[in-house]
C-alpha cells in the first residue's frame, strides 16, 4: 500500500520570484540589524551625555548636520518601517479572507509606508535649522542673525 502526497501548490516556472521567501528572509536580517540600530540610538541619545534633559531643537540639529548619524537615522527609519508593514502583510494575509480584501488591504499598507518612507528621507535630508530668509523671532537661539 502506497500513499501518494499531492504537490500542495503550483509548481513555479524558473521565472518567478518567490516573494514569501524574500519576505521571509527580510525579516530575519532586518530584526537583528534593528535591534542594533536602536539600542545604540537609545545609549547614544538618552544614556551618553546629559541623558533626556539634552534632547531638544537643537540636540536634533545638531546630530544631523553629521551626515553618519543622517545615514543611522534613515536606515533605522526604513528598516524598521518595511519590517513592520511586512509583518502586517503577513497578519493580513493570514486572517483577511477575501483575496479582494486582502488586496486592499496590502495595496494601502505599502503605499502608506512608501509615503512615511518618503516623508521621512525628505526630513532627514532636508533639515535646515536655520533657513535662510527666515524672521529673527522664529529662528531657533544658536542661529547666527541674518
Amino acid at each position: 500500500m502506497s500513499v501518494t502526497i499531492e504537490t500542495p501548490n503550483r509548481p513555479r516556472t524558473r521565472k518567478q520570484a518567490n516573494w514569501e521567501k524574500y519576505g521571509w528572509l527580510f525579516m530575519r536580517v532586518s530584526g537583528p540589524l534593528l535591534i542594533v540600530l536602536i539600542f545604540t540610538h537609545l545609549v547614544v541619545n538618552l544614556v551618553l551625555g546629559d541623558g533626556i534633559k539634552a534632547i531638544d531643537f537643537a540636540f536634533v540639529a545638531g546630530k544631523w548636520a553629521d551626515p553618519f548619524w543622517q545615514v543611522w537615522d534613515l536606515a533605522m527609519l526604513w528598516l524598521a518601517l518595511i519590517h513592520g508593514t511586512n509583518g502586517m502583510r503577513t497578519i493580513v494575509n493570514d486572517y483577511a479572507g477575501q483575496v479582494k480584501v486582502r488586496r486592499a488591504l496590502t495595496t494601502t499598507l505599502w503605499a502608506v509606508c512608501a509615503l512615511l518612507i518618503l516623508l521621512g528621507t525628505l526630513v532627514i535630508f532636508t533639515f535646515d535649522p536655520c533657513p535662510a530668509g527666515a524672521s529673527a523671532e522664529l529662528l531657533a537661539s544658536f542661529c547666527p542673525a541674518q
